[in-house]
């Protein structure tokens, strides 16, 4: 119930009461990154960094002049956003030791509302993959492998208890867990295709993808430029709320973000439901959805309509074309923007000294994983004068399509879509790997991708364990620039289904006093 209460009313409070400092916050923080460190959740820890950052946070605490509610505060930040004198990574052989100049605009954010950055998550390398398992700093390991939960309903599979672990989900997998293991309060992914909300269903966190264009993505090295948002993962959707009343608004820096200031709000408590009517879309009871989320899908659907609120089928025809025509788009952008990393500038820079045409292929090949050569490959065939009116125009044509299908059930009266967020539970890594990254990208986006391409507003709410004793989420799509409705719908929502607390016995064993504290925090 505490880790409920959030940041606002919890932490926060704590700090200006002199209950909790925000050095002694940071430490324990640092301290539970270290005995959670085989779910390799983080690429880099930048301890010294922070704790200066706490230090100084205490100081302006010490005088009476907080910040604001993130002062003090540890949260954690995906290696694909450019951080000022912390190596910036993408999980690649090519950006490895790559420090940026500069802040992306959503950490300068949070730097400047004092925020403590504890250090870089791991991801999928470039963030293509939906498991965070092909980084070259190894996979991420789902916390909740280690809970009592999963423990005492899995069979072993093995004598070994290492191949046994599931995955986080992806790319943002590394901020998933980092915030699930409670070793910051609050992280940063990124969103092109779901790669927030996905880890954030697999790992029992809050996974907001805001609209497109409502925060900056200055600074966050690009994946689909035109579908890319910065994501929000906390413990609660109160949090979340926090988190994006801080990043919102309008950048100079960004020319795709709104011209408008953003007013940050606090979520009402919802009582009445009654008015509110919550879409079922029927496309979205897709191939492979387990019967476990079907089951829960309608059992959610049932609660709001036992509250009041009219509950309707609805259709979005296109979106059985949205994973094909979101693979030609997302490849075709990847291409270009993978252009920029030729060896010359920044990055890793081949030894092969015959000519700069073989210099740029050698370090492309060296510093490139398959899977981003595999898509470069892809989107350069689509962008073929030959094929680019065939596959590229014809895929912008659909998007459109599939955009208007959200619309036209908006306007039906419509106010919330209510989803899965993924297919099943998280899988087991060994079972995972089996199929390449391609097939499991296109089978683990299929219920969150067309978020992106119709550029809408989607939170994960967690919502139940498994019979596995794993988390399960349901997503809530909204209006274009209506968070507060749809964040407000998911914390009513979240207040029914009192998601368990995950009981991580190993990090107890080895750490009960961290454990202890952490538990009962979150931050609003």
């Amino acid at each position: 119930a505490a880790l409920n209460d959030g940041l606002r009313s919890q932490v926060s409070a704590a700090l200006k009461e002199g209950r909790v400092a925000p050095t002694e916050l940071c430490q324990r923080c640092l301290a539970l990154i270290k005995s959670t460190k085989f779910l390799n959740a983080y690429i880099t820890v930048a301890e010294e960094t922070a704790m200066k950052q706490a230090e100084e946070s205490e100081e302006r605490y010490k005088r009476g002049q907080p910040l604001g509610i993130l002062d003090g505060i540890p949260v954690a930040v995906k290696d694909n956003f450019n951080t000022a004198g912390i190596e910036t990574t993408c999980a690649s052989n090519m950006l490895k030791g790559y420090i940026s100049p500069y802040n992306a605009t959503v950490v300068q954010k949070l730097l400047d509302q004092g925020a403590v950055l504890l250090g870089k998550t791991n991801l999928d390398e470039f963030a293509m993959g939906s498991g965070s398992t092909d980084g070259v700093f190894g996979p991420v390991r789902n916390p909740w492998s280690y809970s009592k939960q999963y423990k005492e309903k899995s069979v072993p599979k093995s004598d070994s208890e290492e191949s046994d672990w599931v995955i986080t989900g992806g790319s943002s997998g590394g901020s998933a867990a980092a915030v699930s293991s409670f070793t910051c309060f609050a992280a940063l992914g990124s969103d092109t295709g779901g790669s927030t909300r996905n880890p954030a269903a697999h790992c029992g966190v809050v996974g907001l993808k805001p609209t497109y264009g409502l925060i900056s993505r200055h600074g966050l090295i690009p994946l689909v430029n035109s579908m890319d948002v910065p994501g929000i993962l906390t413990r609660c959707v109160d949090d979340a709320a926090v988190l994006l009343g801080s990043l919102a608004g309008h950048d100079p820096k960004d020319s795709t973000t709104i011209q408008d200031d953003f007013e940050p709000f606090e979520l009402p408590n919802l009582t009445d439901v009654s008015k509110l009517s919550i879409g079922i879309p029927k496309e979205y009871h897709a191939p492979g959805l387990s019967s476990e989320i079907l089951a829960l899908w309608s059992k959610a659907a049932d609660l709001f309509k036992n509250a009041g609120a009219k509950v309707v089928e609805v259709s979005l025809p296109h979106t059985r074309y949205s994973i094909v025509c979101y693979h030609v788009l997302c490849t075709a952008e990847v291409a270009s923007n993978m252009a920029r990393f030729d060896g010359l500038e920044y990055g890793h820079r081949s030894d092969m000294k015959d000519s700069t045409e073989s210099m740029y292929a050698a370090t492309r090949r060296e510093g490139f994983n398959d899977v981003v050569r595999g898509r470069i490959l892809s989107g350069n065939y689509f962008l073929l004068k030959q094929n680019y009116e065939k596959y590229f125009v014809k895929a912008q044509k659909v998007r459109r399509l599939i955009a208007n299908d959200f619309v036209k059930v908006f306007r039906s009266g419509v106010d919330i879509l209510l989803t899965p967020t993924t297919l099943s539970d998280a899988a087991p890594y060994t079972e995972f790997i089996q199929e390449d990254n391609r097939t499991r990208s296109t089978q683990d986006d299929i219920l969150t991708q067309a978020a992106n391409m119709a550029g809408l507003p989607a939170i994960n709410v967690p919502t139940a364990l498994s019979e596995r004793g794993l988390p399960v989420g349901l997503q809530f799509i909204g209006r274009s620039f209506q968070e507060k409705q749809l964040l407000t719908v998911a914390k009513w929502f979240e207040k029914q289904v009192q998601f368990p607390m995950i009981q991580l016995e190993e990090v107890k064993r080895h750490d009960s006093g961290v454990f202890q504290h952490q538990k009962s925090a979150s931050f609003s």
